[in-house]
């Protein structure tokens, strides 16, 4: 049965959801996988896609990428181009990508990024997207063009529930009235809620997208009403936001994590929701909340845009309730070996994207210290190879292996001696953040 058919059944249960965007008892959600069947998720986050036709190699661009947080924007079509060939190989049944799906919002970027997800679908996969901070009334949209930057159309929020109306949003079967949040049923077995958690409502009195998010009042009570719903159906429910539901750092919190995430893990808890899929702060990386008898994961998938260009796997058993994530680094190398392309630098493309990110770190480092008359020239350098080292372990979740190599160096000991500053805060954040892995988790039966 194909996804237009089911498109058509969703269209009609429309008609019997009511104004505060709760499901007739007597609607049975729209199924796509049997029940009872193992289902295999991809997991992406935070692609930033910037659309071809907004952009030129010149120096505006250049300018652009290469100062932006690390986003491989210049290969970003190879980047996409080759998740969509793994997902072809792998097979997955359900890719859900939890926002920042392009780079400012850009209305073009949003119309071609479809085009690509569409293929997925086709493939057989079913989408589910959410927007992030970036994606709606962003008035950051530009395009490039030789020196110059210049404004580009943006989205509404109505534009982009119709743009990717095949990938979530058109045969969603509860919807939030008040934001782009939803419930999407793959299985009977298994729910998602999609929630928007983005505040893109004063964008344009700001200038600027709002980085913070949060859940509302109206939203948590809505969010109850598809527990019910859920649990009436027995079907277990997976949550899905943009904002972190939980620390994943001791300094990068404010923005980044829920503003009220207290109320939304209360709201999760009673709703027996055990796993949260999250994106925003870019990095690899899970964290965890314990009540008594009751655990609580958000997982941080790395930035698909970012190194080490990183998704999620996740295998739901409904035969005893469990879960399993992990992570696969894209496999650029071989989707442009199989493409036959020559360009040198996705034939390489881990060591260039390693090498790009990393750069980034220690030119950070070394222009925070470059007015810092105590330390030498040689200190400088082997203080910004250490905070390069942390970062490039902090975004592939693997900060486990930050031991006796960081701590015992001499650059890791100057940076003891800097007076209190961000960066100072941040590697010792990422040092002291080794106690869990990162890349893998298994959630068993009782959800322990």
């Amino acid at each position: 049965m194909n996804k237009r058919f089911f498109t058509l059944i969703s269209i009609l249960s429309i008609f019997f959801i009511s104004a505060c965007g709760s499901t007739s008892k007597d609607i049975d959600p729209v199924n796509k996988i049997q029940s009872g069947k193992d289902i295999n998720f991809f997991v992406t986050t935070d692609i930033h896609y910037l659309s071809r036709s907004l952009r030129d190699d010149g120096k505006a661009f250049q300018k652009f990428y290469t100062t932006g947080a690390g986003k491989q924007l210049n290969y970003i079509d190879e980047i996409m181009d080759d998740f969509i060939y793994e997902i072809e190989r792998e097979k997955p049944q359900v890719l859900i990508i939890s926002g920042d799906l392009t780079t400012n919002g850009e209305k073009q970027s949003h119309i071609d990024l479809a085009g690509k997800l569409q293929k997925v679908e086709d493939m057989g996969t079913f989408v589910y997207v959410i927007p992030g901070n970036h994606d709606i009334s962003n008035p950051w949209a530009r395009s490039f063009k030789d020196d110059s930057q210049y404004l580009a159309s943006t989205v509404s929020p109505d534009d982009f529930r119709k743009i990717y109306r095949n990938f979530g949003y058109g045969e969603a079967i509860m919807r939030d009235k008040d934001t782009l949040s939803y419930l999407a049923a793959p299985s009977d077995d298994l729910w998602l809620l999609m929630i928007d958690t983005n505040l893109y409502k004063n964008n344009s009195i700001l200038g600027a997208p709002q980085t913070d998010g949060e859940i509302s009042k109206d939203t948590y009570e809505w969010i109850k009403k598809c527990g019910a719903e859920a649990s009436e159906k027995g079907a277990e429910l997976i949550g899905v936001t943009h904002h972190s539901l939980l620390d994943h750092s001791e300094v990068i919190r404010e923005g980044y994590t829920l503003n009220n995430n207290k109320e939304a893990i209360e709201v999760f808890k009673n709703l027996g929701i055990n796993i949260n899929l999250s994106g925003h702060i870019h990095i690899q990386d899970i964290s965890s909340y314990k009540e008594n008898d009751y655990n609580l994961y958000d997982i941080a998938t790395n930035a698909l845009s970012v190194y080490p260009n990183q998704y999620g796997r996740i295998k739901y058993s409904p035969a005893d309730s469990s879960y399993s994530y992990t992570t696969s680094k894209l496999d650029v190398e071989g989707w442009a070996r199989e493409v036959k392309s020559n360009d040198q630098n996705l034939l390489n493309f881990s060591t260039y994207s390693k090498d790009f990110f990393g750069k980034l770190a220690y030119d950070m480092a070394y222009n925070s210290l470059s007015g810092d008359a105590q330390f030498s020239e040689e200190d400088k350098k082997s203080m910004s190879d250490v905070m390069e080292i942390l970062n490039l372990r902090y975004f592939a979740g693997t900060e486990h292996l930050n031991s006796q190599d960081v701590v015992d160096s001499e650059g890791f000991k100057k940076w003891l001696g800097v007076p209190p500053s961000f960066h100072k805060s941040y590697i010792l954040t990422i040092i002291s953040d080794n106690d869990t892995d990162d890349n893998n988790l298994y959630i068993g039966p009782n959800n322990q």
